[in-house]
Formats: C-alpha cells, sequence, structure tokens
C-alpha cells in the first residue's frame, strides 16, 4: 500500500530514507564530476592505446555493473561488442561468486571490472585469469581494496570509485543511485580514449548538469504535482508496471529501472523494447492484469483483501516521436484495454507534467509549441542520464512510501 501523502512531507521521507537514497540520487551530477577528476589523477588522460580492441568484456557483481554494462554496450553499438560475465556461484556473497573468461578470449580483448565493493575474491581471479591469455585488465573499484592490490600486481589499471561523501548506516544497494555513475563514468572516459565511444570531458560535464536539473525537478521538496518522480511513483501504486522503451538510451534506462524497482521498492517489473514489447506483453493487457479486464468485485472486502495489480504502461523515449515510432501503436493497444499509460521523454525541460498521457495521439504541447528541449536532446548519453535520473528517483519514492 503506497502512502501517497508522505511524497509530499519531504522531512517525514528523510526519516525514512535510512539508506540516503534520495541524496545518492540528488548527487548523481556530484558522483560523475568526483569520478572524472579521480579518473584523471590516476592517468586516464594519459593512455596511449594502440587501438580498439576486438571485445570488451565485463565483469561485476550487481545491477549496477549491469546497468554499466547495458550502458556501453549500447553506446559502443557494433563497432566493438560488450560481453557482460555472468557470475556463478551458491549465493550472492562477495567469497562465493565466480567469473570465468570466455574461451575466446586472449590478448587483443579488453577486460574491465566494475564492483562497488571490491573484496570479491572471484574477481581477483579472474584478473590474474585474464593476465595469463594477454588481456588487458581495467577495474573500478574503491580505493585500498584487495580487488585493486590483485589487478595492480597484474599489471592492470585499478581506477578509484567516487565514494558517497558522507557517512551511511548502511551500504549502497546494488541498484542505488550513486554507485551507477561512480562506476561507469572512470569507463567512459577509459573507453573514450580507445576511440569505442565518444565521451569527452565537455559531454561528462554536460552529463552532470543535466542531472543536476533533473535533481532539481525531481527533489522531495518539490510538489508531486510538479515532480515527474514522484507523479511516476504515485501513478505505479498497486500496479504492474511494463516498462516499453522506445530509442537507444530508452532501453538501458528501462531495464534499468525494473531492476530498482524490484531491489529497492520489493515489486515486480517487466521491460521490453518497441516494438517488440508489443507482442510480449500483449498478453498480459488481456489477461486478468488489465485494468478492463476484471472490474472490482462489488463484495471484494476492501479493508482486509490486498488490491490485486493491474498492469500499467510506462513508455519510456528518447525523444519526440517520428514516423516509423511503435509509440501510437502501444498506446492503441493499452488504451483499447483499458490500461493507463504514464510516458516519460528525454529532454522535456520546460517545467511541464509529462509524466501521464492517456491520449491517443501525439498531441503538441498545450500552448501548440513544440517541447522545450535541453541542451543537445539528441545527444545519447544525455538522454540517457535523464531518463536514468528521473526512474531512479520514482524507484526510490516508489520505494520509501510503501515501505519498502
Amino acid at each position: 500500500m503506497l502512502d501517497e501523502s508522505l511524497l509530499d512531507e519531504p522531512e517525514a521521507l528523510a526519516r525514512a530514507d535510512r539508506r540516503r537514497l534520495l541524496r545518492g540520487a540528488a548527487e548523481a551530477g556530484a558522483r560523475v564530476r568526483t569520478a572524472a577528476r579521480h579518473a584523471t589523477e590516476a592517468g586516464v588522460g594519459d593512455l596511449r592505446p594502440d587501438g580498439r580492441p576486438r571485445a570488451v568484456l565485463m565483469a561485476g557483481p550487481g545491477a549496477a555493473a549491469n546497468a554499466a554494462a547495458d550502458i556501453l554496450g549500447t553506446l559502443a553499438g557494433a563497432s566493438s561488442p560488450v560481453v557482460r560475465l555472468d557470475a556463478t556461484g551458491v549465493a550472492a556473497a562477495p567469497g562465493a561468486l565466480r567469473w570465468a573468461l570466455p574461451g575466446w578470449a586472449g590478448p587483443v580483448d579488453l577486460l574491465l571490472i566494475a564492483t562497488p565493493d571490491g573484496t570479491e575474491p572471484g574477481l581477483a581471479l579472474l584478473a590474474e585469469q585474464a593476465y595469463r591469455r594477454g588481456c588487458t585488465v581495467v577495474a573500478v573499484a574503491p580505493d585500498r581494496t584487495p580487488l585493486g592490490e590483485a589487478v595492480d600486481g597484474v599489471h592492470g589499471l585499478t581506477l578509484p570509485m567516487a565514494t558517497a561523501p558522507y557517512e551511511q548506516d548502511e551500504p549502497d544497494a546494488a541498484s542505488a543511485p550513486g554507485a551507477l555513475w561512480a562506476l561507469l563514468t572512470p569507463l567512459l572516459m577509459l573507453l573514450d580514449r580507445t576511440g569505442l565511444i565518444s565521451a569527452p570531458a565537455a559531454t561528462l560535464e554536460r552529463v552532470a548538469d543535466r542531472l543536476d536539473r533533473t535533481a532539481e525537478r525531481c527533489g522531495p521538496a518539490i510538489a508531486t504535482y510538479a515532480n515527474p518522480a514522484k507523479t511516476l511513483a504515485a501513478e505505479l501504486a498497486e500496479a504492474l508496471p511494463l516498462i516499453w522503451t522506445e530509442g537507444p538510451s530508452a532501453g538501458p534506462a528501462g531495464r534499468r529501472f525494473a531492476a530498482a524497482i524490484g531491489e529497492l521498492a520489493g515489486r515486480p517489473a517487466l521491460a521490453a523494447q518497441l516494438p517488440e514489447a508489443l507482442p510480449a506483453h500483449g498478453a498480459l493487457l488481456t489477461s486478468g492484469l488489465a485494468a478492463g479486464a476484471d472490474p472490482d468485485d462489488f463484495f471484494r472486502d476492501r479493508v482486509e483483501e490486498a488490491q490485486a495489480l493491474r498492469a500499467r504502461v510506462v513508455l519510456l523515449r528518447e525523444g519526440p516521436t517520428g514516423p516509423l515510432s511503435a509509440a501510437p501503436a502501444a498506446r492503441a493497444l493499452a488504451l483499447g484495454q483499458d490500461t493507463a499509460v504514464s510516458e516519460l521523454e528525454a529532454g522535456l525541460d520546460d517545467g511541464r507534467d509529462h509524466g501521464d498521457r492517456d491520449d491517443r495521439t501525439d498531441a503538441p504541447a498545450p500552448d501548440g509549441a513544440p517541447p522545450t528541449r535541453g541542451d543537445d536532446p539528441g545527444d545519447t548519453l544525455e538522454a540517457l542520464a535523464e531518463l536514468i535520473a528521473v526512474t531512479d528517483f520514482a524507484a526510490v519514492y516508489l520505494a520509501l512510501a510503501s515501505g519498502a
């Protein structure tokens, strides 16, 4: 049960936020700047790589490393595949996890290790295995950890993770907002040096600025009616989110949002990319999960019985819909089954609420003018940063207001 009144009480939100997730979300821009400074001091800018790696292998525990691999793979495209190495083990504990290189990995490949912990012996063993195969090894981890010592011992490069500038009673969750940017930023700078992606210092500064602006719009002091993250969290109360994404940057943001909802709020969520999402999730909209499939039972005990989850479509888009967009078909499918639709589009910095649209067409802004966009709205990395920032705040609000 979501306590929507809590969303408009900043002091109550602060008391409920024992892990300081809201503060971590607000400081995402600062994490980017700090991580960039640490990477520069570690000598990333002085690297002179021989050329692009054949493949980039990435290992690390939890949702932050998974999201980082997803983002790097999206940005790299087909120029060099980014392969996520899955962990094995009897438990999701640092001492139990193990990773292994694929049989084809060799001297022309690059191994990236990203972890907010740094005590995993399995990652140290992976670095040694990569050294024996001739792979170049780069790790992002907290300073002075066993993993850093192991990577240094195999002549790899260790980049210090930008940790939170405050004490915490509990460690960061893997989906915590700050961890992703602290791990991702040094890797963006590294792959920029290899020519695999384009992420110069000026771009990272614009990303940090976009994260700061989004934090101003989505912070706990902003009322729900003017706050896209709080609005989205309220709309997802008692709902099964079907997160449908459109555009290269929206895919990783949607998958991270689904993971954060599960880990932070303890709720199920499904993510898929348009247009494949229509057949993949279409049957859910015609089943008992659809709002119009089974009207509210008049005889249901509203005190003792929990309300059943109903599907709600969340459209995440990188930019305005074009002639080949599947968004109109997605709205028609959802609204045809009486299923509500929430929409979030990167670059809408005009202050209006774009979180919930139940119209069937791509209508212009109420005043007839096109939406006002921020700097470089077509840049994939900036659009990705904004979508992640808003959905990170939404997942945290959903967790706090539901008592997760």
